[in-house]
């Protein structure tokens, strides 16, 4: 019984269906779009086009912008260079989180490290 069932369900789906595409048939607006991609399709086959060239052709890519043009995100730190007259250590940071000039301004303090700057660039 049970497939009798499912033949009679899919046999209402069927015409469900089949009602549901003429409908879609009688629309003049998806009559326009048929004919519209039939042209179109005959047009991209006669000069032999694909359809990402049409793309290319309606819709150029963008162009990637070079970083000189637009700079994105967050400026970038200059680089500090730092000198211990004690040691003759040098350390290079672009921030004040660089483990070894903490523990230099823990020992000698903030302003008499910062007098050891050598040089700043960019």
């Amino acid at each position: 019984m049970s497939l009798i069932n499912e033949y009679t369900r899919k046999e209402q789906l069927l015409k469900q269906l089949s009602q549901e595409l003429k409908e879609l048939e009688d629309n003049k607006e998806v009559k326009r779009d048929l004919e519209f991609k039939g042209r179109l399709e005959a047009l991209m086959k006669e000069f032999e086009k694909s359809p990402k060239d049409v793309l290319d052709l309606l819709a150029p890519p963008k162009q990637e912008q070079s970083k000189s043009q637009a700079p994105t995100g967050r400026r970038r730190r200059k680089l500090k260079v730092f000198k211990n007259p004690h040691t003759g250590e040098v350390v290079e940071t672009r921030g004040g989180n660089q483990k070894t000039l903490k523990a230099w301004k823990d020992e000698h303090g903030d302003s008499t490290v910062e007098s050891w700057l050598v040089e700043e660039r960019d």
